[in-house]
């Protein structure tokens, strides 16, 4: 079976942004009124399962092995079948 995994990876409070920091400056430059700019990364991965647990399992493992450094970023994980 087919499944969607969105993973959304964080940084952790007390982790400086860089990226999010330039957006900020660069929009309050522009005249806009800003408090604070997080980027989170938003990754959506097509699988191949044999049932929705096991999607999910091999989503996990994706976030812990390679998308998310567990020092300094939060993750979370939906699965869905696909139609």
């Amino acid at each position: 079976m087919k499944y969607r995994a969105k993973i959304e990876v964080s940084l952790k409070p007390g982790h400086t942004d860089p990226e999010g920091n330039t957006t900020q400056r660069l929009l309050k430059e522009l005249g806009y009124s800003v408090d604070a700019v997080n980027v989170n990364k938003v990754y959506s991965i097509q699988l191949e399962a044999s049932a929705l647990k096991e999607a999910k399992i091999k989503a996990e493992e994706m976030a812990k092995r390679l998308l998310a450094n567990p020092t300094k970023d939060n993750y979370t994980i939906e699965v869905e079948e696909q139609k």
